[in-house]
């Protein structure tokens, strides 16, 4: 029967070519491109690693747009950040970046990314890359709180144990410079003497002779204004050193390691950070404890363990795009200097999100967007978080 061959082989071509027109008739959508630069290596990896394991968590459908995330590790080098961003912008064409993860490396590539017309979503803790607010600025944003927000926390609990006089050992970076300016203004207003100010590297592999001249000084208390990695070893210095007065530690000291590394030598440091470090002491009535919650348990069963704040950043970076990207998309296609203008403004527009660490709002003043709602005082009792109470 030779005709039923013919007509199966004529069925099969129809229906080949109505899979090819409906193939070519399906609508293709529309790409947003996103670079995401962090340290995931070098002295500022305790930081960078947990956010470059966040990223595959993000949102890679966003409305009717697919996003691409383009991850890049800049070694903890600001060169390597102005390097890696310079070519996310030229030959990725991004529309936005995450990053970098070090104060030093972020304020370094502000220029570039405001030439470029590009919103950066920063990771770091320094106030200094959005204030104050300057026109290359008004391309950045930050997921971190800033400083004054901690330093109001952390003075208020001085002026409360009747702290008199405080010592500072802070990285001789722009994180660890607009920490002695912004605790100076503050200890000055509530009658604090600060008698010695001590700087160090991130590199550094030993801090004795600063940890000496602090201690010549006999301060009520120490502040370490440090991130990652070298929160530990002035503290644990000093430890060594006799040195028994009440150490402070800022929103950079909020990871695992802090407790792994120091140990014994940590017990008892005050800081201010993250709910996510004391999530079983935080009532669920606050509105980022749930979110906190759903990102820890993402990161860890993808990663095998939990996240130190740091990756958070990434997270909350994500959550601001997944609002501001359909925004923008109403105004201009992805891949344009338009869209990016439009994604900037929507950011900037941001109202009461929720996200892991706190409640954003942005202005074209702030565009950190924390509030109080945004950290705790917490302390280090049995090698573990507390709520300082």
């Amino acid at each position: 029967m030779p005709s039923k061959p013919l007509k199966s082989h004529k069925s099969l071509t129809a229906l080949a070519i109505f899979a090819a027109i409906a193939t070519f008739a399906a609508p293709v959508l529309a790409q947003v491109k996103i670079g995401v630069v962090t340290s995931s290596t070098g002295p500022t990896a305790l930081v960078g690693i947990s956010q470059k394991n966040t990223v595959p968590l993000l949102p890679t459908k966003i409305g009717d747009l697919t996003v691409e995330y383009i991850s890049r590790d800049d070694a903890s080098d600001s060169t390597n950040s102005v390097t890696e961003i310079k070519k996310l912008i030229s030959e990725s064409n991004i529309d936005a970046l995450i990053g970098p993860s070090g104060s030093p490396n972020a304020m370094g590539v502000i220029q570039f990314i405001a030439d470029a017309g590009v919103p950066m979503l920063a990771l770091v803790g320094t106030a200094a890359v959005v204030l104050p607010m300057t026109e290359p600025k008004k391309w950045v944003f930050k997921t971190t709180q800033n400083d004054d927000i901690i330093a109001k926390a952390l003075v208020g609990q001085m002026v409360k144990m009747k702290i008199k006089t405080l010592g500072v050992i802070a990285l001789n970076d722009p994180y660890g410079e607009n920490w002695v300016k912004v605790v100076g203004e503050l200890a000055a207003k509530n009658d604090i003497k600060i008698v010695a100010t001590e700087r160090f590297l991130r590199t550094d592999t030993s801090v004795t002779a600063q940890s000496l001249k602090v201690l010549a000084a006999a301060p009520d208390a120490v502040l370490i204004a440090a991130a990652g990695g070298p929160t530990v070893l002035p503290q644990t210095t000093l430890f060594d050193q006799g040195y028994k007065g009440q150490i402070f530690q800022t929103h950079g000291a909020a990871l695992p390691d802090f407790l792994r590394l120091g140990g014994k030598k940590v017990e008892g440091t005050i800081l201010a950070a993250s709910l996510m470090l004391v999530l079983p002491e935080i009532a669920d009535s606050n509105p980022s404890k749930k979110m906190a919650i759903d990102y820890i348990a993402a990161y860890e069963k993808l990663n095998g363990s939990k996240p130190a704040t740091f990756g958070a950043n990434v997270y909350d970076a994500g959550l601001l795009l997944q609002k501001a990207i359909p925004i923008a998309a109403q105004k201009a296609k992805p891949g344009t200097k338009e869209f990016r203008a439009a994604l900037r403004d929507a950011l900037e527009q941001t109202k009461e999100l929720v996200a892991t660490q706190g409640v954003y709002t942005m202005t074209a003043a702030d565009h950190s967007g924390f509030d109080d709602r945004g950290r705790e005082l917490i302390t280090v009792k049995d090698g573990n978080w507390k709520l300082l109470k």
